[in-house]
């Protein structure tokens, strides 16, 4: 088992995995941007180094800095959590260079999956059928030539380097695509390092699941269900779900199968996603990977009992798995809700500070957050300050502990997604499962 891992993150996740360092005996370091000085993550970190100022291209994007950091203090891991340079296959690639072990797939590996673009061909190379239309963006003379005669419209726009609904345009005729695709292109920069897009056909209305996949070095896989995604807005996710009310079990253990087959041919360690959209007539196609653990990870283990950053840690030092597929057992029903410093009405953001705050409790109810009173959130960094989960026996039990811990949960000084996520939870098409991405615009409208 690893010595020290640093945590290459900040907010709710890095508080996350100094937790579950703190369970397998690991110190921990973490590292913060002058904005974060007093943030908890330094707090609790067994020790904690300033990397540079607020902006996070000279902080949490900031490869040097990070680099010099885990050997200041002798590290021999990092954990990049989610965000940032999670999905950075030159950053894992510059940790292995260095002799520390990056928490995530290899280099290789990531080059390959955590790109958008070519993942997408190579899983339909492994028999995963991806959407009609998607084509890699070369940044050449006539390019927006090539897009409407490869894609057609309505089309998308995607940052092939990462997701989270940054650098991603919906376009809907050619008039459009070089502004949408000059904006895309600087949101992804922005946010990831690299202004690389691709195109693909737009699918209205469609579903969006996803597979919890966890493998080992010995090449070992098994994958923890599917999570429904689908309630979003401006492509962000909002509600998170497990299991998906879309899926059946025959569905689950064919798809869940597929989705190992493919990770193993392509060689996949640690932990993963597979993304799909699913159209209303049932069809699923592959969406994308993201090689990192997830902003929603926490569904999966109310209904597993597993804790997959711990798991994620074990794997990354060379442990085996500790199960197969068949001792893989789902309990009840979980459901999340990010609860993000936004106007609940416009979805603009709502920087301040936190006055006060009181998070829910009482049974099935688990809150993940970095906020406190007198909390300063700010507009340097992405606007989600707590995860509300909620776990019952059934999804009706889910749902009402979560109605509970919402009328529950203080946060005073600020705007929240509180009052939305009420009114989605309580809205009968949502009771009844009968929903798509297009949900929460039809809501707001």
């Amino acid at each position: 088992m690893f010595g020290k891992i640093l945590v290459a993150n900040r907010g709710e996740i890095a508080l996350r995995i100094i937790y579950a360092c703190k369970e397998l005996q690991i110190p921990t370091v973490a590292v913060y941007s002058e904005a974060d000085r007093h943030s908890l993550h330094v707090r609790f970190a067994d020790e904690a180094l300033c990397i540079g100022p607020a902006k996070s291209q000279d902080s949490y994007l900031n490869i040097p800095s990070i680099i010099s950091a885990a050997e200041i203090t002798d590290v021999d891991a990092i954990h990049p959590g989610y965000g940032y340079l999670a999905e950075s296959s030159h950053f894992a690639e510059v940790c292995e260079t260095c002799g520390i072990k990056f928490i995530g797939p290899s280099a290789g590996v990531m080059e390959l999956m955590g790109d958008k673009a070519r993942a997408k061909k190579k899983m339909s190379e492994l028999g995963l059928a991806i959407v009609p239309g998607t084509s890699i963006i070369e940044k050449t003379e006539g390019t927006l030539e090539q897009i409407t005669e490869a894609v057609g419209y309505p089309l998308i726009l995607k940052a092939a380097a990462g997701g989270g609904g940054r650098g991603m345009r919906v376009v809907t005729e050619p008039e459009q695509l070089l502004d949408a695709l000059s904006i895309a292109q600087s949101e992804a920069e922005s946010a990831f390092g690299s202004s690389d897009i691709y195109a693909e056909r737009y699918l209205e209305n469609p579903r969006h699941i996803e597979f919890q996949i966890l493998a080992d070095q010995h090449g070992n896989v098994v994958h923890l269900g599917e999570r429904e995604c689908t309630i979003q807005r401006r492509h962000q996710k909002l509600i998170e779900e497990s299991p998906s009310l879309f899926i059946s079990e025959k569905l689950r253990q064919e798809l869940g199968q597929k989705v190992i087959q493919a990770m193993k041919a392509v060689g996949y360690e640690n932990v993963g996603t597979v993304e799909f959209l699913f159209t209303p007539d049932g069809n699923s196609y592959f969406l994308e990977m993201n090689t990192r653990i997830q902003v929603e990870h926490p569904v999966t283990e109310m209904v597993t009992g597993l804790d997959i950053v711990k798991e994620q840690i074990r794997a990354a030092a060379g442990e085996k798995l500790r199960f197969t597929q068949q001792d893989i057992t789902f309990r009840g029903h979980s459901i999340e809700c990010r609860i993000n410093a936004e106007c609940p009405e416009r979805f603009t953001p709502s920087p301040g500070r936190i006055t006060a705050y009181h998070p829910p409790g009482g049974p099935g109810i688990r809150v993940d957050s970095a906020a406190f009173t007198e909390y300063l959130v700010s507009p340097h960094y992405d606007s989600l300050i707590a995860k509300l989960i909620a776990h019952g026996s059934n999804r009706q039990e889910t749902l009402a502990r979560l109605n509970r811990a919402l009328d529950l949960f203080v946060i005073e000084g600020i705007k929240t997604l509180i009052p939305l996520h009420k009114r989605i939870i309580n809205h009968p098409d949502f009771i009844e499962g009968q929903f798509d991405t297009s949900f929460v615009s039809r809501l707001n409208s």
